[in-house]
């Protein structure tokens, strides 16, 4: 691996705000000036706060409240708008 061309990689806490759910990590975003913010973690150390939109505790797909597109819906509306097509 080269010397000095790598981005620092260190101990980051990553907070979802609509899942409720903090969770440490390490991540390139340790010296990222866009994150002031920092918080005292379970081991008593300060780490650097991130906040996330999504994340396991809040993404539909992993808490299982997902949507189901009515996919038989969306084909009669195509249908009906565009008609079938007429195969030769």
């Amino acid at each position: 691996m080269k010397q000095d061309i790598h981005p620092e990689y260190g101990p980051v806490v990553f907070r979802d705000r609509t899942g409720n759910l903090t969770f440490m990590t390490k991540s390139t975003l340790v010296n990222d000036p866009r994150y002031t913010e920092t918080i005292t973690w379970e081991d008593g150390n300060e780490y650097k706060l991130i906040d996330v939109d999504t994340s396991s505790a809040s993404h539909p797909f992993y808490t299982g409240k997902r949507t189901v597109l009515d996919t038989a819906g969306q084909v009669s509306k195509f249908e009906a708008r565009y008609g079938k097509r007429k195969k030769n």
